[in-house]
C-alpha cells in the first residue's frame, strides 16, 4: 500500500488507547500536573455547569423561584466548579494509584 493507508509503518497509532506499542503511557503510570490540572478544571466546569442546568431546570417546572437571583446562582455555580475540580483533581492520585481510571 504505497498511499500510506492499511497497514502500520514507522510511525504510532495515537488513538491507541491500549499502550501496546501505541507510545502512550501504561496504566497506573503517574499523571503529568499539567493533565491533572486540565482534567480538573474540564470536571470543575462539568460540576458548574450541572448545577446551572439543575437550577434552570427548577425554575422552569418548579414550584416557584428560588430564593437567589441571577448574580446568586452565578455565585453558588462558581462554588460548585471549584469544588468539583478540587475534589477531582485530589481524587485522581489516589483512582490512578488503585488503578481504577
Amino acid at each position: 500500500m504505497s498511499d500510506g493507508e492499511g497497514g502500520r509503518g514507522a510511525e504510532t497509532d495515537r488513538d491507541d488507547p491500549s499502550g501496546s506499542g501505541g507510545g502512550g503511557r501504561a496504566p497506573g503510570a503517574p499523571a503529568t500536573p499539567r493533565a491533572r490540572s486540565r482534567s480538573a478544571a474540564l470536571w470543575g466546569a462539568v460540576g458548574g455547569f450541572a448545577f446551572l442546568v439543575l437550577a434552570q431546570g427548577y425554575r422552569l417546572v418548579g414550584p416557584g423561584s428560588l430564593p437567589v437571583g441571577i448574580g446568586g446562582l452565578a455565585l453558588v455555580a462558581l462554588g460548585v466548579a471549584a469544588a468539583s475540580a478540587g475534589l477531582s483533581y485530589l481524587a485522581e492520585a489516589r483512582l490512578r494509584a488503585k488503578r481504577r481510571t
